[in-house]
């Protein structure tokens, strides 16, 4: 009744909210993308995308479909494997975000290892400037990373907007230096926030620096300072800073996967483990922080 070819095309325009990266990204034209979509809606009979001339959004049925795909999807393909009798192995070298350690990335890290249980994983986990790094020294077979919206390289997961994070209870000064939580260099997030502030003139200042997730999320947490962050990824008991306090709009985020040289016994298994996630991008995200909000100096 669904077709898998339908189902990898829903799947990347729910991941990707557009029908023409969604074209990109499976390498074929943008009228494939909606006669896919079509055809797959009059198969549910429900409208699974709502579409104008500026966006696409999943509807209510679109994010039922979105867990039925990928059973079907994971069911077709380890029928293909086990029938077609291959057998991944090989070392794997995987780099990912700190971003997504969060996420529901090691669910689908899980069901990789038990579909290919020959395959050695390596997880370095890292901050996505120090990945790309790696992947160019040779060092890793996979990253899935953040790269500046706009960029050319790699594959495209997923995009989101970023935005100024912190504890609900902080006060934004605006006659103050904007106190920051940042990665240290060469952190993307942390280049991306002193370049608006410079931009805007808005003079700033160092709160905490760490290599570690866990640390920036305590200190802003604790609120010494706000930082940039993945409007998709917020941590709880951290919520966005309100337009009121003056802070200057961060622009988007993509999130992709990179390739590395081919190296024999990764290539196969690299291209396997790229596929289950962008099969399963949509897991890639948590909800939007929902405690409270951030205020300016007014308090309003």
């Amino acid at each position: 009744m669904y077709e898998p070819a339908q189902l990898r095309t829903f799947l990347a325009v729910a991941q990707t909210l557009s029908f023409t990266r969604a074209a990109r990204r499976l390498g074929v034209r943008q009228s494939t993308v909606s006669q896919h979509v079509r055809r797959l809606e009059d198969a549910t009979g429900r409208q699974l995308f709502a579409r104008d001339t500026h966006r696409v959004d999943l509807t209510v049925d679109g994010e039922a479909m979105l867990g039925f795909a990928r059973t079907i999807l994971e069911a077709h393909e380890r029928a293909a494997s086990f029938f077609t009798g291959t057998r991944l192995r090989g070392r794997l070298r995987f780099g990912a975000s700190e971003d997504f350690v969060l996420t529901r990335l090691p669910e689908i890290l899980e069901s990789f290892r038990r579909d290919h249980p020959e395959v050695e994983l390596e997880l370095t986990v890292e901050l996505s400037g120090t990945l790309h790094q790696r992947l160019a020294a040779g060092r890793l077979d996979l990253v899935l990373a953040k790269r500046r919206a706009g960029g050319t390289h790699g594959e495209l997961v997923r995009q989101d907007a970023l935005t100024w994070i912190g504890a609900p209870q902080l006060r934004i000064d605006p006659d103050r230096p904007v106190p920051l939580v940042l990665f240290p260099p060469p952190g993307i997030t942390r280049a991306r926030a002193l370049e608006v502030l410079e931009e805007h003139g808005r003079s700033w200042r160092v709160a905490c620096t760490s290599t570690s997730l866990s640390g920036l999320i305590a200190a802003a947490r604790a609120g010494l300072g706000v930082m940039a962050h993945s409007r998709g990824l917020i941590p709880p008991g951290l919520a966005p800073v309100p337009a009121r306090a003056g802070l200057p709009e961060l622009g988007d985020v993509d999130f992709v996967l990179m390739h590395g040289r081919r190296r024999d016994g990764a290539q196969e298994a690299a291209d396997a483990l790229a596929a289950a996630i962008l099969a399963g991008g949509d897991r890639l995200i948590r909800g939007v922080g929902t405690i409270g909000s951030i205020s300016g100096r007014d308090g309003a």
